[in-house]
Order: structure tokens, then C-alpha cells, then sequence
């Protein structure tokens, strides 16, 4: 398999680099976001102990972490795990459409997982499409990709219908639970595309009030009055309630766009923006008004959308650049802007909180650079550590030629370690 593409580690490596189940590994020698270099120990899925480095000398795997940024590692809010990696299957030189087999569907649903897990997702939100002829094979395709996962990141399954009213939407409406009771674990959807968008909102928040799971639907939001309606029946949902990309809101008047917020700020909706660009076939490109929405109260969290799918044939699925999309486009700090994909998107999904710091999930990215601004700049080497253990690591050496009269430019190198007392073996 060539270097390029994600691959599960052999056992010999794996062990090499994660250690057994349940280990203790310690990361020595990395800088937090405050400045401090430390060593962080973790036990089983959580973080035991975070000191100051050369402090943490328990027995157990060592990970050297000097040069290395550590962060709560990021999640993926909005992927699509049944069309990633379709653009090339799907091109002008090709016969036909992507192949729709459920071992193709698993094949490409593991791998775009794994290419997100070694950009530091360490868990993922995939919608699957639902209903029509392909019934619910694509879901169970994704299903079987989370199950060989396991260990590795934890991804859940959005079933996505495209009809819900009408005599049309009645059969997809049924799937809608079957897809719930086969392992969904978010009922979603496209409202805009319904003949009757209000009356498929209805029909999903009932399914997901029934089944006690959260909602998260795809829109478009370009509509004040369809906006204002959805925020009164998501005010009352006990679940968590997500809609995306909402990219409408920034093509509507100020004031439109300003009250908009402030409803979805009172029903306690999170908006999840694309800042690499949409998904679904939508025409209008764009981001939602994340300055807005932040300023109002909104919950904004960012995720990558397509995956090299025709929607977006170069999107990469990486989390730190859509961090670095809302950072250099959107005008977010850096922390902002990375809070976006990292404690924002695990609040969307449901997930525990994570800090570096004792008794908090061992979730992490450790990224070369020494602050979150060259990180988002220029995050070349990762090291991903899902429950406790190094499930991905990328690496990238960049050297320069030496001039022509024999000296050296004297420019530095990646690979440089740090300089100051940080220490780690």
C-alpha cells in the first residue's frame, strides 16, 4: 500500500508505538497551549497524572513529544462516510457512477475515517443516506466500518432520508426507524429538498423524540421564516440538536441574519459550518456568519464535509484546516477557531469534555510547532492518541540544500527539538 494511503498498524508496530490495552504511556516533554512543557501519563482511557517534564517516571511506554503542540484531539461533526473517495470512480475517463456495492461502500466509508483519524479525529459523525433503492444497505455498509474501527476512533452513523412527506416520504419514514434500531445513532436529513420542508423538520424531531437521539439536518437556512418555525420545535427537544453548513445566513440581510442567531441562540441549536467547502449537491457555496452566530450565543462547530466526492474532489477532511479556514477567512482567534473542532464538535456529538489535564479523557493530538497559530499554519507532524493509546502518526522531515560555496543557509529544520528545559527521553 503506498505511503500516501491510511493503514492499520501491523500488531508488532502497533505494540511498538501504543503499547498493550490498557498500558500505562506516558507523552514526555510536550508544550500545552499555555506554554508549559510537560509529561502527561495516561492509564487505560483517561489521563492520570500531567507534570513538569523529566517529572513522571512511572514504568511504562515512553512517547517523546518535545516539539510537539498538545491539544484535546479534534472530532469530525459532518462527514460522509458512503461517498468519500468516489471522485476519482466517478470522473469523465470512468464508465459509470461510483460503484454503490456495500463492500465498496465499507471500503471507502474505512478509509476516509482513517485518513480523518490521522489528521487527529479521533471520532467521527458520518451521515448515510437512507431510503429509495438503496434501502438501508449503505448504512449497514458504514455499521460494518465502525465495527472493524473499534479501537482505532469511534464513528456514528446520521440516517439521512431525502423524502419524509407525503405518499413518496411514508416508506422512507419507516426506514427512518429501522435505520435507528439497526445502529443509527442521529436521525438527520435535508429539509430543503422536501416538497414540504417544515412538515420533513416535523417528522425528524418526532422519530428523534421517540427514539431519544439527537437530530442533526442539513440546510441550507437561507429562509428567515422556515429558520424562525425550526428554532420554536427544536426549543423543546431534550436531545441535542444540530443543523449545517447554514450558509444562506450570510447571504441574508443583517437584520434577518441577527434575529435568525438569536433564535437559534435561544433553542439552544448548534450550528456546524464547512468551512472546506459543502456537501450534498448544493448549488451555493459559502460559510455561515460565524462571527454572528458566536456573538449572538450560537454553538458553532466546524467539519469537513465532502471528502474527494464530487461535491468537493480535493477536500481533505481535515479538522486543523477548517481551523485554519475560520482563523484566516473567518477572522476567529486561533483558540477560537480551533475550539471549533475540538471541544465544540465533541459537545455537538455528545462527547465528554477533554483538557489536558487529570482525569479527563485520553483524547490528544500532538502537532509540531510551538504555538496554536503555527500549528494551524503549518501542521505537518501528528501524533493522535484515541483512549489512551497512539492509534496514527505522521510524520514530515523538510530539508534544505546546502548553498553553492559550501556553507550552510542556516535555516531551521522541522525536525528541530526544542531549546528550551523541556526534556522527555
Amino acid at each position: 500500500m503506498p505511503d500516501s494511503q491510511p493503514r492499520q498498524p501491523d500488531d508488532h508496530a502497533a505494540g511498538a508505538t501504543a503499547g498493550p490495552e490498557g498500558a500505562a504511556l506516558t507523552l514526555c516533554g510536550a508544550r500545552l497551549t499555555d506554554g508549559r512543557i510537560v509529561d502527561v501519563r495516561l492509564g487505560g482511557s483517561r489521563i492520570e497524572a500531567v507534570g513538569t517534564a523529566g517529572s513522571l517516571v512511572a514504568p511504562g511506554v515512553r512517547v517523546d513529544l518535545r516539539g510537539h503542540l498538545l491539544l484535546p484531539a479534534p472530532a469530525e461533526p459532518h462527514a460522509h462516510g458512503d461517498t468519500a473517495l468516489t471522485a476519482d470512480d466517478a470522473g469523465p475517463d470512468t464508465p459509470g457512477p461510483a460503484s454503490q456495492h456495500p463492500d465498496d461502500i465499507q471500503r471507502r466509508a474505512t478509509e476516509a475515517a482513517l485518513l480523518q483519524l490521522g489528521h487527529g479525529a479521533t471520532a467521527l459523525r458520518s451521515h448515510v443516506r437512507i431510503g429509495d433503492i438503496q434501502g438501508l444497505g449503505a448504512l449497514e455498509a458504514v455499521l460494518q466500518a465502525r465495527r472493524s474501527l473499534r479501537g482505532l476512533t469511534d464513528l456514528t452513523a446520521v440516517a439521512v432520508p431525502r423524502l419524509l412527506t407525503g405518499v413518496a416520504g411514508a416508506g422512507n419514514l419507516a426506514m427512518l426507524r429501522d435505520a435507528l434500531k439497526m445502529g443509527a445513532g442521529a436521525v438527520g436529513g435535508c429539509p430543503d429538498l422536501d416538497p414540504d420542508p417544515a412538515g420533513y423538520t416535523e417528522a425528524v424531531l418526532e422519530v428523534a423524540a421517540e427514539h431519544s437521539c439527537p437530530v442533526d439536518l442539513h440546510t441550507d437556512s437561507d429562509d428567515p421564516a422556515r429558520l424562525a418555525r425550526f428554532a420554536v420545535m427544536a426549543g423543546g427537544m431534550r436531545q441535542g440538536v444540530a443543523i449545517g453548513p447554514c450558509a444562506g445566513l450570510s447571504r441574508l440581510p443583517d437584520e434577518a441574519a441577527a434575529r435568525a442567531a438569536d433564535q437559534l441562540a435561544a433553542a439552544g441549536v448548534t450550528v456546524i459550518c464547512l468551512p472546506q467547502g459543502g456537501c450534498c449537491g448544493a448549488e451555493r457555496r459559502g460559510v455561515a456568519p460565524v462571527r454572528l452566530l458566536r456573538a449572538a450565543g450560537v454553538r458553532v462547530a466546524a467539519g469537513s464535509g465532502a471528502l474527494r466526492d464530487l461535491d468537493n474532489p480535493v477536500g481533505r477532511g481535515d479538522p486543523l484546516e477548517a481551523a485554519f479556514l475560520l482563523a484566516s477567512q473567518s477572522g476567529l482567534r486561533p483558540e477560537h477557531a480551533y475550539e471549533a473542532v475540538s471541544a465544540e464538535a465533541r459537545r455537538a456529538m455528545g462527547l465528554p469534555e477533554v483538557r489536558v489535564e487529570a482525569g479527563f479523557p485520553a483524547e490528544l493530538l500532538a502537532v509540531r510547532g510551538e504555538g496554536l497559530a503555527g500549528v494551524l499554519s503549518l501542521a505537518y507532524s501528528r501524533v493522535v492518541v484515541h483512549r489512551g493509546r497512539v492509534v496514527a502518526r505522521t510524520s514530515a522531515v523538510r530539508e534544505y540544500r546546502d548553498s553553492e560555496t559550501g556553507g550552510s543557509f542556516g535555516l531551521p529544520r522541522q525536525g528541530r527539538p526544542d531549546s528550551g528545559t523541556g526534556g522527555g527521553p
